[in-house]
Formats: C-alpha cells, sequence, structure tokens
C-alpha cells in the first residue's frame, strides 16, 4: 500500500482545518510533520489535494472528490482499531442536534443508547439548523438530528418524526383573553421569535408568509429558554415547538394561542452525509431514534 494511515488522518485533518498550524495542534503534531506528510502523499501519486491560496489551504477539485473516500476509510479503520482493543465493534458517536431537540428529545434517547455503547460514549453538539448541517458535511458530525428542512447536495435528508409550533403568550398578555387570534392580531402584536437559520424560525416564516412584511419583530433570539423568558415578561408572541413548551402549559406559565389559519406543523429530520460510513454505533443510534421518536407519525 503506498500511503499510510497517518498521511490520511493529516489529510482530513488539513481537510477539516483549512490550515496547516490547526491541524498540527489537533493532531498533536509538528506543522513541520503535518507539512512533510502531506507532500509525501502528494509527490507519491503525482497529485495536488490542495490549492495554497495564502497561508489558507482550500481542497483541490481532485481532493474534494477524494475526501469522502478518505472519510469513509478512516472511519472504518478507527472502528477496527477499537475492535482489536475492545473485542467487539463500538464507537463514540458524534451526535449533533437542534436546540428543540437537544434540549427535549436528545437525552432520552441517549440515556437508551449509552448503556448499549460498552465503554464508548457519545458526544452532543447543539445548534441551529444551518450549523449542524455545515457540521455534518464537513465531516465534523456523524449525524444530524434537525428540525428545519435542509438542501445540501453532499446530504441525506430523511424525516424522522412530525412536530408542530404554538404561538403563545403571558397569561396577563391582552390577547390570552381570545379565543382564536385572527391575522390583524397577529399584524398588532409584537413578536419575540428565534433567530434566522433555526428550524423554528423557518417553520414560522412559511406559515406566515403573507404577513411577514407587516409583522412587528420585537426581539430575535437564538435560545429557547430567552424567548420563553421574553414573551413571559409580556414583551410580546412567541412561537416555539410544543415539544420545548409542553411543561410551561402545563403549569400555566404560558398560554398557547389558537391560530388555526396557519399550518404550524413541521418534521424532524436526520443528516448524513451521503458517503458516510454507517458504523455500527451510528446504525444503532438511528434505530434508538426511530423507535422512541417523541411522536409515531
Amino acid at each position: 500500500m503506498r500511503y499510510s494511515l497517518r498521511q490520511l488522518e493529516v489529510f482530513l485533518a488539513v481537510a477539516r482545518t483549512a490550515s496547516v498550524s490547526r491541524a498540527a495542534e489537533a493532531l498533536h503534531l509538528s506543522q513541520s510533520a503535518v507539512s512533510g506528510s502531506l507532500r509525501e502523499l502528494e509527490d507519491q501519486f503525482s497529485m495536488r489535494l490542495f490549492d495554497r491560496l495564502g497561508k489558507r489551504l482550500a481542497l483541490s477539485e481532485l481532493g474534494r472528490a477524494l475526501r469522502v473516500k478518505a472519510e469513509a476509510t478512516w472511519a472504518q479503520a478507527e472502528e477496527l482499531e477499537r475492535a482489536f482493543a475492545a473485542k467487539e465493534e463500538a464507537g463514540a458517536l458524534r451526535i449533533g442536534a437542534t436546540l428543540t431537540i437537544g434540549s427535549h428529545v436528545a437525552m432520552p434517547l441517549l440515556a437508551r443508547f449509552l448503556p448499549l455503547q460498552k465503554g464508548f460514549g457519545a458526544s452532543l453538539t447543539v445548534a441551529n439548523t444551518e450549523e449542524i448541517a455545515r457540521q455534518v458535511a464537513n465531516f465534523e458530525l456523524d449525524v444530524g438530528l434537525v428540525e428545519g428542512e435542509v438542501n445540501h447536495p453532499a446530504l441525506e435528508v430523511t424525516r424522522w418524526c412530525g412536530d408542530r409550533l404554538v404561538v403563545f403568550c403571558a397569561p396577563h398578555h391582552p390577547l390570552a383573553r381570545k379565543r382564536i387570534l385572527s391575522d390583524e392580531d397577529l399584524r398588532g402584536a409584537s413578536w419575540i421569535l428565534r433567530e434566522a437559520g433555526s428550524g423554528t424560525r423557518q417553520t414560522f416564516d412559511r406559515a406566515m408568509h403573507d404577513l411577514l412584511p407587516s409583522l412587528q419583530v420585537a426581539l430575535t433570539l437564538s435560545q429557547t429558554e430567552a424567548v420563553k423568558g421574553a414573551v413571559v415578561a409580556g414583551l410580546g408572541l412567541g412561537c416555539l415547538s410544543e415539544i420545548a413548551l409542553a411543561s410551561d402549559l402545563r403549569t400555566g406559565a404560558v398560554k398557547a394561542c389558537k391560530v388555526p389559519t396557519r399550518d404550524l406543523s413541521r418534521s424532524f429530520f436526520f443528516l448524513l452525509h451521503k458517503e458516510k460510513y454507517r458504523s455500527e454505533g451510528l446504525s444503532r443510534w438511528l434505530d434508538i431514534c426511530r423507535r422512541h421518536a417523541p411522536d409515531a407519525r
């Protein structure tokens, strides 16, 4: 074999970081060792994997094509090493989840998953849909669980389960006394919303598409709890997942507002890179997610 696993590891680290120095730091190697390994790999096959743009490295067209195969090969090599060491197939799974899923859905699923990992764990990254999709596409995460729709040529997007958003307000808000909110009510209210790039905001914008130019957005926040806090303080109406609001609705901390003319339903999705190697751990996680989804639709 004309390449080594170390050369493969170096190539992938530089591809992820676009920097020899950051790759060296991640691998605990010297910059000269990383540069030398990368140069040897390119020279062995008379190819250029990166274009040098000043201090930054960008994958060449050939580098982009080879990276997906290299990622799959590296994942299999890591799994084989763990099998040699532990005498069983297992691995630490890198999971990404959007805020609603990460805060309210992922933990019960992890509680079912981790005992099956036999000494190997998982990491959970929580961010908005846009960022989770970016990290899955860049092989920084093994799988993403997102609440927004994604259209990315490198990603396989599969529906997982259903969810719906709820418009809500503080119990003392003037609209809390109305049985059904009209479009005029929606236009006249102040709104506390999630940020652009989140799945929640994507669904809200789709449902309110014809009203968006006339809606009064008072605050845009990146955290679900911050949105709830602002609404409870009486600053306006909010719109969040029914899952995220369940306990607040039960205790009466907030009041759901009926908006029957607006479709606030949505789906949760799995994100996987199309070239991602499906390890035993990844397959086990997906199976647990499907069998214990928040709904059965």
